[in-house]
């Protein structure tokens, strides 16, 4: 199993750096960032700087969208990062969250989030594409320059998506029963396309605290509340009686009163008295170092290839160390 750890972007910059270098030397293989421009800083530029300051770690977005940013703008920023770190660059993509809500917009289509893919992967390799009503491509790119691109899902719609076209799926959330209900979806839907389902890779991206459980909830009970918005959307698509989302994702939502994007993944937000403490162990993976490994061997058979740790509750240094010397280990 690969392991990441994932930045939002409000710690400062020497921090960052130092966080990377930390978990190379413990063994992660990844590190991403959140791609949200408005609400934290942006991430490409502190991307570049952790990428020249490592030599095997992996980078890229959890995840970007298809709607902030001109595609040839995004495309050449990609595959100049992929250039610079020596392929070491990795493309999360999703239809388009908090940087699209903060703007006023709504989440792009299934269908242009794939098109987008496709256009990255092309332009990086120096393809030409036909957009803007013309044919572009990057003289400068190299032909070498693969991204490997991750679909964030929940819906039915956007799994099959993502075992159709993706290298890999994201799954924000450390239940295995869900986590294997999902991806169950994804391979099914990448086997009826032709391609092998084994080939799949599927990331499971949760916060983790190593210590007291009352700690550990305490600074872990945003995240079934960020999980919670996108169910939410789900919901009103489908229907909560639908049998295209499970009973066991939409029951804790019905609590819900609403997510001030604002506080999006802040452990301090408004928007959390409706989580309870089963959902929080549920969806993170919290108490002694035994306990997360447990967890994490019963991610691995139900189908995780990586698990990467939001790594935004806290003593993040600390945390760090601790799957160095307690977790880690148990999966090389």
């Amino acid at each position: 199993m690969e392991f990441g750890i994932t930045f939002k972007g409000d710690i400062g910059l020497e921090r960052t750096v130092a966080l990377c270098k930390q978990a190379e030397v413990a063994g992660f293989d990844y590190a991403w960032f959140f791609d949200s421009h408005v609400l934290w800083a942006e991430c490409y530029t502190t991307m570049a700087v952790c990428m020249r300051e490592t030599q095997r770690l992996r980078f890229g977005p959890c995840v970007t969208n298809p709607g902030v940013r001109d595609w040839t703008v995004a495309a050449s920023t990609f595959a100049q990062l992929a250039n610079i770190s020596d392929n070491r660059y990795d493309l999360g993509v999703g239809r388009g969250d908090s940087s699209l809500r903060m703007l006023g917009r709504k989440p792009f289509t299934i269908k242009s989030t794939v098109d987008f893919m496709y256009l990255i992967k092309k332009m990086a390799r120096g393809e030409s594409v036909h957009i803007h009503d013309r044919d572009l491509e990057f003289t400068w790119a190299q032909p070498e320059t693969e991204i490997p691109c991750w679909f964030a899902a929940y819906g039915p719609k956007a799994l099959k998506a993502a075992g159709e076209h993706a290298d890999g799926i994201i799954l924000q959330l450390a239940d295995p029963w869900l986590i294997n209900w999902f991806a169950s979806q994804s391979r099914q839907a990448a086997k009826e396309a032709g391609r092998d389902p084994a080939s799949l890779r599927v990331m499971s991206a949760a916060p983790v605290w190593v210590g007291d459980m009352d700690k550990a909830r305490q600074q872990t009970r945003w995240f079934p509340a960020m999980v919670g918005n996108h169910v939410a959307d789900i919901v009103t698509r489908y229907g909560s009686d639908s049998t295209d989302v499970p009973k066991r994702l939409t029951d804790y939502i019905e609590g819900r009163k609403g997510y001030d994007y604002k506080q999006h993944a802040d452990k301090d937000a408004d928007h959390l008295d409706f989580i309870s403490n089963d959902i929080i162990d549920s969806f993170s993976i919290l108490g002694p170092a035994e306990e997360h490994v447990k967890k994490l061997k019963e991610l691995e058979a139900a189908g995780v290839t990586q698990f990467n740790i939001y790594l935004m509750c806290g003593e993040e240094e600390r945390l760090v160390a601790e799957y160095a010397s307690h977790v880690l280990p148990h999966f090389r």
